[in-house]
């Protein structure tokens, strides 16, 4: 069975990294035990992706320690993004149908593997920015695809904002904080005060995870995968992990979120005239049983985009989960669209 120390980048004879930015563990003091993932994260990793095309490593970040990430394939590059709660993981059943492209999916900081980095009160956005810059530096792209499901789908939103000459395409899969979006009601109980730290300390379970698969519209196909199932359990039982979480519900939903409409902090929201000043071209696939909003809502955004292109799918937060094929379809044509585009300039 493989082993995630034994997934570390290709050595010169001297035994140095090929590539100088990458490291592994054993190259670094070990972090205060306070820093460490849970061992049940490092085995359900060994476990999925023993004996797969999917392979994982770990890389320096600047400023953001080790980032654990997951890689398939050759061809122009894909950066995808998971969203909360989860890890790069979760992204597994998408990852094995993308073909002819090399596809990098890291787990988030404090998320995964991945060390944690300290997100502070107020800039929440200028650093996953930041992190985010300084990962495509380490992976040497000066440009890349860049995909984004639900809040990573706002890391990856907001840096194309910021760093536009970096992105050539963007893929956005049922993003929050987006105009005429709604907050799902489980995650305005968790930034609820109170009322966010009982439920927080509720232990998760199989049935739990299926509930809150319930609310996002993925019940069924959820249940039909056990391991990603089994990957929310090991999530919300690690510490870091549960720590990323809680700064990310902090960052993006309102302590009043249950008495308001959309539920999303007024600074983390994005706004009409952002959208209207996104450069890159932009794919929002959207699911026909999205919780933030209906079709008509991603239909409005898409409008509001430079150069938008909506893709709508029978599914619902996680259209990979019961569509796998037809979601890599999707993003396979329009990421290569963009290697077309520059033969043809």
């Amino acid at each position: 069975m493989a082993r995630i120390e034994d997934l570390r980048p290709p050595q010169r004879d001297d035994g140095t990294p090929q590539v100088a930015r990458e490291t592994t563990r054993r190259h670094r003091p070990e972090p205060p035990a306070t820093q460490r993932h849970s061992a049940e994260v490092r085995q359900w990793y060994e476990r999925v992706l023993a004996g797969g095309a999917v392979r994982g490593r770990t890389l320096e970040v600047r400023d953001g320690g080790l980032t654990h990430l997951l890689e398939k394939g050759t061809g122009p590059p894909l950066v995808l993004l998971h969203g909360s709660g989860v890890s790069a993981g979760f992204l597994l059943p998408l990852l094995n149908e993308l073909e002819g492209m090399r596809a990098l999916a890291p787990d988030l900081p404090g998320s995964g593997l991945s060390d944690p980095i300290d997100f502070s009160r107020g800039r929440y956005h200028a650093t996953t920015v930041a992190w985010l810059d300084h990962l495509l530096d380490a992976l040497e792209l000066d440009t890349t695809a860049l995909l984004g499901h639900s809040a990573g789908g706002v890391w990856a939103l907001r840096y194309a904002l910021a760093h536009p000459e970096r992105v050539n395409r963007l893929v956005l899969i049922g993003p929050p904080t987006l105009p005429k979006t709604r907050c799902p009601l489980p995650y305005r109980l968790l930034a609820t005060p109170g009322l966010g730290e009982v439920v927080s300390r509720v232990p998760l379970s199989r049935k739990s995870v299926l509930r809150f698969a319930e609310f996002m519209g993925e019940r069924a196909t959820l249940a039909d995968r056990p391991d990603l199932v089994d990957l929310f359990l090991v999530a919300g039982r690690d510490p870091l992990a549960a720590a990323a979480m809680r700064a990310e519900v902090r960052a993006l939903i309102s302590p009043f979120a249950l008495l308001m409409r959309s539920g999303w902090r007024r600074r983390s929201r994005v706004s009409a005239d952002d959208l209207g000043r996104l450069a890159v071209p932009t794919l929002l696939i959207w699911g026909e049983r999205e919780p933030l909003g209906s079709v008509s809502v991603a239909q409005e955004m898409t409008d509001l985009m430079r150069n938008g292109r909506l893709q709508v799918l029978p599914t619902g937060h996680g259209p990979w989960l019961g569509q796998p094929e037809e979601t890599a379809a999707a993003v396979v044509d329009f990421v290569r669209s963009a290697s077309t585009s520059r033969q043809e300039g």
